[in-house]
């Protein structure tokens, strides 16, 4: 008997099986990671194939469950699936060669996606618990790295030092390459943590998060490494995009666009003659991916609603001089937003 969450997905695709072999995706409908492995939906059952490598984890994590395990790869799943005429595949994360040999061998394929990615959008709250341990992690391990900051120390050395926290505090990974910027570094919003070494007086942008059980945290402090007198104009953009990053929390409601919500932030630069400062979009959905739905950008459409997940991150990037970005991951509750983030200053700390 499939969960009253699969039943809603499979109804919408209308397909006769969803056929899945993406890792977050396959997590998502069973809860349980492998590298490898294909979940088939049908009206009637879940089916996990997986592995000798996953295998005995698989059959003991779902003895008492309505998801079955069988042995097996993809021969295995395909044979499973020959019955079935249309299948459901996730569009955007199939390659064309696995595409074309599902309809090599007697397929039809229709878009299954937007069924999972409408159920996605808005987290239960097991999710929510989830995402919140991991912003939990993070931010304990922020404040653990803050007095192990030593000058002459690289970027490099502090990022390894903070995903060294994580993992001890009980994450299974980082969400995405931490990035660390010293000084002048932090003027690129995507920077590649590097071997640029810490002096005093430096401004620090450090971007970074953690999974847990699957789930991600997304989060951005800007601070000085001490305060040699020759940073006001730091410390006076830093308030400005703290103001706009408290504007949002405060503005923001659920029924906003993405866009909308984008404006509050975007507004205030311009009227401070700053917004082209201001180069990426305010935030992105936070999940099992790192960057998922919603978008809240210039151009989104997307609904915000109770129970979503993203992340609120206005910055000021100023070439070659400095960067600043302040971020939460944040989800709406009774229609306001509230942030999971509830332990690091977003002041201008000085260490």
């Amino acid at each position: 008997m499939l969960s009253e969450k699969l039943r809603k997905i499979y109804a919408e695709t209308g397909a006769e099986a969803l056929f899945l072999e993406t890792d977050f995706l396959r997590r998502y409908l069973t809860d349980f990671y492998s590298t490898d492995g294909y979940v088939v939906v049908t009206e009637e059952e879940c089916v996990l194939f997986a592995d000798p490598r996953y295998f005995e984890a698989a059959a003991r994590k779902f003895s008492e469950s309505d998801i079955r395990v069988e042995a097996g790869a993809l021969p295995e799943a395909l044979d499973f699936v020959k019955p079935y005429h249309v299948l459901g595949i996730p569009y955007p994360f199939t390659a064309v060669s696995s595409l074309r040999r599902y309809e090599e061998e007697g397929h039809e394929t229709r878009d299954c996606m937007p069924a999972l990615r409408a159920a996605m959008l808005v987290k239960s709250e097991e999710e929510l618990s989830r995402i919140a341990r991991a912003c939990e992690i993070a931010e304990d391990a922020f404040l653990a790295l803050l007095p192990e900051l030593k000058e002459g120390m690289t970027e490099s050395e502090a990022a390894a030092l903070l995903e060294y926290h994580m993992r001890r505090l009980g994450a299974s990974g980082v969400s995405f390459e931490t990035i660390c910027a010293f000084g002048e570094n932090g003027s690129m919003p995507h920077y590649e943590t590097g071997a640029r070494k810490l002096s005093f007086g430096d401004p620090v942008l450090i971007d970074f998060g953690c999974k847990y059980e699957g789930y991600c945290s997304d989060i951005t402090r800007t601070f000085l490494f001490g305060d040699d007198g020759g940073h006001e104009d730091f410390k006076l953009l830093h308030a400005k995009v703290l103001y706009a990053h408290e504007l949002v929390k405060e503005c923001l409601v659920a029924g906003m666009t993405g866009k909308r919500a984008d404006s509050i932030a975007r507004e205030y630069f311009r009227g401070k003659g700053l917004a082209e400062y201001f180069t990426h979009s305010l935030g992105h959905g936070v999940g099992l991916q790192i960057h998922e739905s919603p978008t809240l950008s210039p151009r989104s459409q997307d609904i915000l609603t109770e129970g979503m997940v993203f992340s609120d991150e206005p910055g000021l990037y100023f070439e070659g001089k400095m960067g600043i970005r302040i971020e939460d991951t944040v989800t709406i509750k009774d229609g306001r937003v509230v942030s999971f983030m509830k332990k690091t200053d977003r002041r201008c700390i000085i260490l």
